[in-house]
């Protein structure tokens, strides 16, 4: 297995975000999906994802920069130093220790764009592969883990929201999208990785999530805001308009004399995350004039105008 360092063309002064980058840019040239059938596509991006596998993670990141692992992220021989703690050793017994990644401990799975990054190899250079003869014991390694990113709309998101996705292995899973779920969220699925070798368990699925903007509503904490237009007669007259929320479209009542910039606060249409309740929608009003304004309109303004003189910019006279 190649240095990691050189498989994404990086320095190992690289920062986090410029191995995030290179990985991406290799990624989206090298995934199978855009090269169906090529082998050697595919072996490349299975290369490419594993050395993303262990340069994003700080601890094997570590582990490898001081010897203790190779470019497949495997135990080498001697290579741990007493004491330390690699998260799937040689010899270790505690099923991978994934309990301080920070995830969300519900095991919810869904998938849009895969990155495998397989760490073990399928078997080249897992356990057995040990020139001990021992045939597996303390070389048994507990099952790779398998990341991907999800892209999903602002309102499945923000509401929550079902889909039914293919693993990597071709299993079928019904998949929950929790409400409020937020870019960038990480999520682990247990026991969906790798299999384990010699009765290890299974290493896990991670996804991280990215949630697409929306070309109206904009998320500020458990809030929605919107801006609605409306026009001169209802900004005038009041009047009774329909708008969209995350749940669906509903009627607001628009007051007499609506001015731009007047907001409207839709209670608990906003946002619901677990243990913070449901946030509100706030629709902030913009009066919008004709796209053309007729003659007969601009006279009667004129006419309104000059007998009813009015001063809007007073504030801003001390700028």
């Amino acid at each position: 297995m190649r240095d990691p360092y050189e498989v994404l063309g990086i320095s190992r002064l690289a920062t986090a975000e410029e191995i995030k980058s290179a990985y991406r840019k290799l990624a989206k040239r090298y995934h199978p999906d855009l090269n169906p059938g090529d082998k050697s596509i595919e072996s490349k991006f299975k290369e490419v994802s594993t050395a993303y596998d262990i340069l994003s993670d700080a601890d094997k990141k570590s582990r490898f920069d001081r010897g203790e692992i190779d470019g497949a992220g495997n135990e080498k021989p001697f290579g741990r130093r007493p004491g330390s703690s690699g998260r799937a050793g040689a010899g270790s017994s505690s099923g991978g220790g994934f309990g301080g990644f920070g995830f969300d401990p519900d095991d919810i799975f869904e998938m849009f764009t895969q990155r495998s990054r397989n760490r073990a190899g399928a078997g080249s250079t897992g356990a057995g592969s040990s020139s001990s003869g021992s045939g597996g014991g303390a070389n048994a390694r507990r099952g790779s883990d398998i990341s991907y990113t999800l892209t999903v709309d602002f309102v499945s998101a923000a509401g929550g929201a079902t889909r039914r996705v293919t693993t990597a292995h071709g299993k079928a899973l019904d998949v929950n999208i929790p409400p409020g779920t937020t870019d960038g969220t990480k999520l682990r699925l247990r026991g969906q990785g790798q299999p384990g070798g010699d009765g290890q368990p299974s290493g896990d699925a991670f996804i991280e999530i990215h949630v697409e903007p929306h070309p109206h509503f904009e998320r500020r904490g458990n809030d929605v805001h919107l801006e609605l237009p409306i026009t001169l007669p209802e900004a005038l007259l009041g009047a009774s308009v329909t708008v969209p929320t995350i749940d669906g479209r509903v009627a607001v009542k628009i007051p007499k004399g609506a001015n731009t910039g007047t907001t409207l606060r839709l209670k608990g249409k906003g946002i619901a995350t677990r243990g913070h309740g449901r946030g509100d929608q706030y629709v902030r009003i913009a009066v919008m004039l004709p796209e053309t304004v007729d003659t007969e309109l601009a006279n009667f303004i004129e006419r309104w105008a000059n007998k009813n003189p009015y001063e809007v910019r007073s504030k801003l006279n001390n700028v």
